[in-house]
């Protein structure tokens, strides 16, 4: 069996969130009609309309307005990196909801919504400070 995944996710509007996604500094191209893939690292997320995605899996798309469907979690090699991407996420019309902040003395992190709803954190971890179990 192949190993490889895809993630399929919702969007209102593929060429805007394409646009988006490369603004935050991801790369995201046109794929066929309607559709986009966005490469981070090794993960393949392919963006689809709403109408297609509700087509091939039976069910409506989640209204990210009321609720999250899952968080998208990406790590960063600093602080310094969290802080930049964050402010490229609010210049490219992203919302944020967890501002950059430090969590249990080791970890450094914010949360950002992109144009659809759909959460997203990155996460800077400094092991030499992480507890010891």
């Amino acid at each position: 069996m192949s190993q490889e995944i895809w993630i399929n996710l919702p969007v209102k509007d593929v060429e805007k969130s394409t646009a988006f996604f490369n603004e935050i500094g991801f790369h995201a191209v046109s794929v066929g009609n309607e559709r986009a893939k966005l490469a981070i690292g090794q993960t393949t997320i392919l963006l689809f309309p709403d109408a297609a995605f509700e087509k091939f899996t039976g069910s409506k798309t989640a209204d990210t307005s009321r609720s999250a469907e899952l968080i998208f979690s990406i790590g960063a090699e600093s602080r310094e990196e969290v802080d930049a991407f964050i402010q490229k996420v609010e210049f490219a019309g992203g919302s944020i909801f967890d501002k950059p902040s430090e969590v249990d003395g080791w970890m450094y992190g914010a949360g950002f919504a992109d144009l659809d709803g759909h959460r997203w954190n990155l996460l800077y971890m400094d092991k030499s400070k992480m507890p010891k179990r």
